[in-house]
This record gives structure tokens, C-alpha cells and sequence, in this order.
């Protein structure tokens, strides 16, 4: 391969003397690449994500080398050596590219190279990356640095690549030719298939792009005109145009169809590679006119690419998004069911309430009955879930409502206003602000109508129990720390209402990924279609489980899992002796009852008080970080960033300003 180093200053006499650049070749590459490493070791700035610090080191390395033409010669040297003698098809064929290994592989790989990296050759372009740019946050200052001062870079050194060269269009082509090939095959998996009628006009524009590609690998062995080499190229970019129209239908059909991880890692795939071969077209397709900017784009790319090539957050990040997506979707359209927009519908909901807070009253006193039969304390913490999970499936079962599970569903209904309701392709944050006032609102509606059964209910019955067993569920000592528990400075109670919030977020993450593999999975039409079920159930009997792993397998899936984190947490506290429990509202609020009435001794007011407030602060905790977790993923996974947004909040609080009943109570119509 020949590179041309042209030396603007003498460039007019190196032209007039021999009418073209001098090429230079140089064959040893090792001291080339230490220069490299050192040079750049002095460049690279002390804190990565200071801008103006790596500005102005690269500024001042600029000067330098306009002064100091030793260093220009040594430079343009050491970049030639490692240019001439570098195989480039791996950064083209690998670099930043999803493996084909599938997720499960490809996450164990990135752990294990984390800890030890693969070995590479010396030869290989991508490592020669690695050795001059080996922190792993190189690629933040250099994305920082002004593009105009990379041109001026390169613009000084004179690198001129001669793109009509044999063996760098040989490279090009074999990489297009590998890229193709793969891309091909992965339009031939079930996953894509799956979802067209039709399986030719499925892989049509997978198999098209791979035969003109093959076309134009034949017509370079040949003797051919300039313009058919065009046509050819314009027809791979329009099939593969066309295979990004397919991704892009398969991804509108998870609404649908549901989505799963292994078509999320393909269509990830897929996308990478059909992106880098539009690349590749593009420095084929240049008339051997070198773009500086292209390539410093595609320089700083690799760079990234390799920098985070095991970064495990970013590889979840890629891939999990669209699944994520399809959850939050889910919990979405259920998140509109808890969100009041009217008179009635609050009051509907307030009703619900009530209905979840009297089965609460009933969990509360079982719970702490079963605390004084003597077991072990595994099977303490299986009964203790046992008894929550029969609890929310008997709240979900009758229509009730509990407070704490509408935030991570709310949530992603909230993220999903930001999706939907747009104007000139920006949110209606005027609309968002609305929405925000109805969650507020319908939250306040539910958190009063189970308040205001528990506490008084469960009094109730902890009375009840009293007179007809002649004993207590709690007295004395007992019944101060059940008092204690709760209170927010006297113990973890508030930490404690963190991690519950975390769970139900969980808990909802799990329903809504059961919701999406029930469709994804077909599991209805599959259980209609049963061998054994078919014969053995009766239509009436089918249709119930139908309609039960259809409409209700997901919230079942979150209630029994919501129950078994809030009643397996205090177990593995005790076991791991960790400060590890839960604190649910309402839990709380049954269990301060219960503690009250079995005190022997009056309680101060005022540590009643503080104690209430502290279940009012538990309450609070568990909404904010359940809505928070929520949120967060359900914006992530439709790519929204919401510091693009700032203005948002001055638009929320002068809505709260003008309408602060909103927030408490429907709006008369």
C-alpha cells in the first residue's frame, strides 16, 4: 500500500520538481508504533472529560509541530509504517460489531476479556488502536476536541490515502463481501422470518444485497467502465436500504408480536452491519477523493469501539433497549388504567382502594401470627411470602387497587406521553405536565383509600382477636418494636422503604416481560391447540385458562414474585447479617395498629405522631423510587433524554401555580 506525505510549506517545489507528492515506504512498524505511544502519551489530557484541557494540549501539540519539523518527519514516518503494514479488514469486519455467538456468549466473553484480553496480532490494525490508545476513556477527548483542529492535524502532517490502491480496495471489498455474507444469514433466521407472510418477500432484500455485492467482487476481476461500478453500488445501497425497511417493520410489529431478547440481539446486529457497509460503499463510491472528515470520524469510531468493546453497561445498554421497550410497553397500557382523568374515575379508583386496603388489614395480622409459630427461618420467610403473594393475588383477583404497585406502571405511561404526543417532532411538555398532575392525583386517591381502611381495620381486628382468644398478637416488648420498626430515626425504616420500592419496580418488570413473552410466545393459540388440554378440558374450561395466561398470566407472575421479594428480605438479612428488610406502607400502617393496641402502657402522642409520620415518609419512599426506576427505564428504552428538555420543570411549576387542586383532585368538567 502507498501513502503520500505531501509537506504543504515545499509543496509547490516538490510538485514542479518531479510533478507529483513523494511517496515514501517504510517496512519496520515497531519503533513507528512506540513513537506513537509516546507521542500521544504526552498529548492525551489528565482528566478525559475536560474539553477545553485536551483543546488546549492539542493546540499546543499542533504548534509544536508546525515549529519543530523533525517532529513532522517523525511523525509522518512512524504513521506510515503502521498504515503500510497493518491488516485493516478486521477493523472493518469486527471492530464494534456484535459477535455472532449469541447474547448469553457474547456478555460471558466481554466478563472473561475484562479480566484477561484476547490476544491479538501485531499486525492487526486494531491493535496497533489498542497500544496508542489504551485508557479505556480515550475516546471522551477526543470526541471532544474540535473536528476543525483533527482536519488541521491531519491537513499538516499532508496524509493523502490514494484510494484507487489494489491492496486498500482489495481490503474494502473483502470486508464488504464478509459483512454481506453475515448480513444475509441473519436475514434467513426464524426470528425475521417469523414475522411476514410471505418467506420470499421476508428474505428478498437480505439475499439481493449479497448478489449484487457477489456482482460487483466478479466485475473488479474483470475489465470494466466506471459507471457500471456505480449502477452496482447504487443497486447494494437501495437493497440494503431496503433491508433497514425491514428491521424497521419487524420493530413496529412488537406491539403486536411481542419481542425477545434473541431478536433483539439480531436486529442489533443486523443494523451494525448493513451501517458499516454504507460506509464502505461510501470510500469505494468517492471518485479516490479522500475525505479527511470521514476519516477522522471513522478514526475516532474505532477508537470508541475498541475503548468499550467489553464495556458490559454498554452492551446491555444496545441490546436491552428494545426489550425494555416492549415491557414498559406493556406496563404502560396498564399504567392508563391507574391514571384518572375524570370525577368518576377517581372516585372509582378511591373505591378500589378501599377494597385492596381491607385485604391488606387481613395480610397485616396474618403476617404476625405466623411470626410466633416456631420454624425455621427459611420457612418463616416462605410463609411470610406466601401469605403476601395470596394477599395481592386476592387485590388483583377482586379489582381492588394497592397504592404501591401503580408507580411502575404509571411511570412508563408517563415516559410514553413523551413518545406519542408530539408536536413538530418534540414532546408536548404542556401535555406532560397534565399527565403528571393525573398520576398525582390518582396516587393520592389510592394511597388514602388504603390508609384509611388499614389503620382502623386492623386495630379492629386485632381487637377481635383479643376478645375472642383472651391474648394479643403483640403486647409488651413486642409490641414497642413493631412500634420502633416503623419509626423513621429510631431505625432503618426508611432504607428499608427503598429497597421495597425497588422490588416493586421489579415486580413490575416482571409482569410486564411475562405480558411480552405470552405474545411473543403465542402461548394462547398454543394452548388451543394442546393435544392433551384439547381433549381433556371443555370449551368453557379452555377459554377460562385462555383468557388467564392471555389477559392475567403477567400481573399473577408479579404479584407471587412482589410477594416472595418483601417475604424472603428479612431471611436474608438475617442469614448474609446485613441491614436487609422491607417497609411497605401499608404493611407499615397495619403493623403500627396492631402495635398500638397491644402497648400495656399509653403512648406519648407525640411518638405516635412521629411514628405515623414515619409511615407517611415509608409511603413516600416507596412511590419515589418505585416511579423512579420505572421511569428511567421506560424513558432509556425509547431513547429519550430528558436533559434535552430543561425547560420542562419552570412548565410543571407554573401549571402547579395556575392549577394546584389538579394535583389533588379531578378538574370539574
Amino acid at each position: 500500500m502507498k501513502f503520500s506525505f505531501i509537506n504543504k510549506k515545499k509543496e509547490q517545489q516538490t510538485t514542479s520538481r518531479k510533478g507529483k507528492a513523494v511517496v515514501v515506504s517504510i517496512q519496520s512498524a515497531n519503533r513507528g508504533l512506540d513513537f506513537l505511544v509516546e507521542l500521544f502519551q504526552q498529548i492525551r489530557p489528565s482528566d478525559a472529560k475536560k474539553s477545553a484541557d485536551a483543546e488546549v494540549k492539542f493546540k499546543a501539540f499542533l504548534f509544536q509541530l508546525q515549529e519543530d519539523k523533525s517532529l513532522m518527519f517523525s511523525l509522518r514516518r512512524a504513521l506510515l509504517s503502521q498504515f503500510v503494514n497493518s491488516e485493516l479488514r478486521s477493523a472493518l469486519t469486527e471492530s464494534g460489531l456484535i459477535g455472532s455467538r449469541g447474547f448469553i456468549q457474547e456478555f460471558s466473553s466481554k466478563i472473561k476479556h475484562k479480566l484477561v484480553p484476547p490476544l491479538m496480532k501485531e499486525n492487526d490494525f486494531l491493535f496497533v488502536i489498542e497500544r496508542i490508545f489504551y485508557k479505556q476513556d480515550d475516546y471522551v477527548w477526543m470526541q471532544e476536541i474540535d473536528e476543525d483542529l483533527w482536519v488541521r492535524f491531519f491537513e499538516m502532517i499532508g496524509i493523502e490515502v490514494n484510494l484507487s490502491e489494489p491492496v486498500l480496495i482489495s481490503h474494502l471489498i473483502d470486508s464488504m463481501q464478509i459483512l454481506s455474507y453475515r448480513l444475509a444469514m441473519m436475514g434467513l433466521e426464524k426470528e425475521i422470518t417469523r414475522q411476514y407472510k410471505e418467506f420470499n418477500n421476508a428474505v428478498f432484500p437480505f439475499l439481493e444485497q449479497n448478489r449484487l455485492v457477489n456482482l460487483l467482487v466478479e466485475k473488479k476481476k474483470q475489465q470494466y467502465n466506471n459507471h457500471e461500478e456505480k449502477l452496482i453500488l447504487a443497486g447494494i445501497a437501495e437493497a440494503l436500504h431496503n433491508c433497514l425497511q425491514s428491521i424497521r417493520w419487524i420493530k413496529d410489529q412488537r406491539k403486536i408480536a411481542g419481542t425477545s431478547l434473541a431478536e433483539t440481539f439480531l436486529l442489533t446486529r443486523m443494523e451494525q452491519h448493513i451501517d458499516r457497509m454504507f460506509m464502505i460503499i461510501d470510500a469505494v463510491d468517492h471518485d479516490n477523493h479522500f475525505d479527511t472528515r470521514r476519516f477522522i470520524h471513522y478514526f475516532i469510531t474505532v477508537v470508541k469501539n475498541q475503548n468499550r468493546k467489553n464495556s458490559l453497561g454498554s452492551f446491555l445498554s444496545q441490546n436491552l433497549g428494545i426489550l425494555a421497550y416492549q415491557i414498559s410497553e406493556h406496563g404502560g397500557r396498564r399504567g392508563e388504567t391507574y391514571i384518572t382523568k375524570t370525577r368518576k374515575g377517581f372516585f372509582n379508583l378511591f373505591v378500589s382502594s378501599l377494597g385492596g386496603g381491607f385485604i391488606i388489614s387481613f395480610i397485616a395480622v396474618f403476617k404476625n401470627l405466623l411470626a410466633k409459630v416456631a420454624m425455621a427461618p427459611f420457612w418463616h420467610g416462605f410463609a411470610y411470602s406466601t401469605n403476601y403473594s395470596i394477599g395481592f393475588l386476592l387485590i388483583q383477583s377482586t379489582g381492588s387497587t394497592l397504592a404501591t404497585k401503580q408507580p411502575a406502571f404509571t411511570a412508563s405511561s408517563v415516559a410514553g406521553s413523551l413518545d406519542t404526543n408530539k408536536i413538530k417532532g418534540r414532546p408536548d411538555l404542556d401535555n406532560l405536565a397534565v399527565t403528571v398532575a393525573q398520576v398525582s392525583r390518582s396516587q393520592i386517591a389510592s394511597f388514602a383509600g388504603n390508609l384509611l381502611v388499614v389503620f382502623p381495620l386492623t386495630y379492629l381486628l386485632a381487637m377481635l382477636f383479643y376478645w375472642a382468644t383472651g391474648s394479643k398478637i403483640v403486647s409488651g416488648t413486642e409490641a414497642a418494636a413493631l412500634l420502633s420498626a416503623q419509626h423513621p430515626f429510631h431505625s432503618l425504616a426508611l432504607l428499608y422503604a427503598c429497597f421495597t420500592g425497588f422490588f416493586l419496580f421489579l415486580s413490575g418488570l416482571i409482569a410486564g416481560w411475562v405480558e411480552n413473552y405470552v405474545v411473543y410466545a403465542q402461548m394462547p393459540q398454543r394452548i388451543r391447540l394442546h393435544p392433551f388440554l384439547h381433549h381433556q378440558l371443555g370449551r368453557r374450561q379452555m377459554n377460562w385458562l385462555v383468557n388467564l395466561v392471555e389477559n392475567r398470566l403477567g400481573s399473577v407472575a408479579g404479584s407471587v414474585s412482589l410477594g416472595f421479594f418483601l417475604g424472603m428480605a428479612s431471611f436474608i438479612g438475617k442469614t448474609l447479617g446485613i441491614p436487609f428488610d422491607i417497609r411497605h406502607i401499608t404493611i407499615s400502617a397495619g403493623n403500627t395498629a396492631i402495635g398500638l393496641f397491644g402497648m400495656d402502657q399509653p403512648v406519648d402522642a407525640g411518638y405516635v405522631f412521629v411514628v405515623l409520620s414515619g409511615v407517611a415518609m415509608i409511603g413516600f419512599l416507596n412511590f419515589l423510587v418505585s416511579f423512579g426506576f420505572a421511569f428511567y427505564v421506560a424513558v432509556k428504552s425509547r431513547g429519550i433524554r430528558l436533559k434535552d428538555y430543561p425547560e420542562f420543570m419552570g412548565i410543571l411549576w407554573r401549571y402547579f401555580k395556575k392549577h394546584p387542586s389538579d394535583f389533588i383532585k379531578p378538574p370539574k368538567v
